[in-house]
């Protein structure tokens, strides 16, 4: 979702975030530390007002559904299981 001005978070530094919105980011650092999972527990919360594009209403199960297939993609996430990859024993000794 395109942001406007107003809605982007804040650098440690002061200038806008990017990538992330106020309500996710300020001042360098997530609001809420919180795992996917937990994002999707927190967002699930509102499913009653989760609209398609065409004004379909999604039930809380297919919110939660959605939630799961698209958050992993989303760079917050998408970050974290990469440096979480790297870091992984690879089996090989050292």
């Amino acid at each position: 979702m395109p942001m406007g001005t107003a809605d982007h978070g804040t650098m440690a530094d002061g200038t806008l975030s990017p990538d992330y919105c106020h309500f996710c980011f300020y001042e360098g650092a997530f609001t809420a530390d919180l795992t996917m999972e937990e994002m999707i527990q927190e967002c699930v919360g509102y499913a009653e007002s989760f609209r398609d594009e065409n004004g379909k209403i999604y039930t809380r199960e297919e919110a939660i559904e959605q939630m799961r297939l698209i958050f992993p993609r989303l760079k917050r996430w998408k970050e974290a299981a990469q440096s979480s990859a790297e870091t992984l024993p690879t089996g090989e000794d050292a």
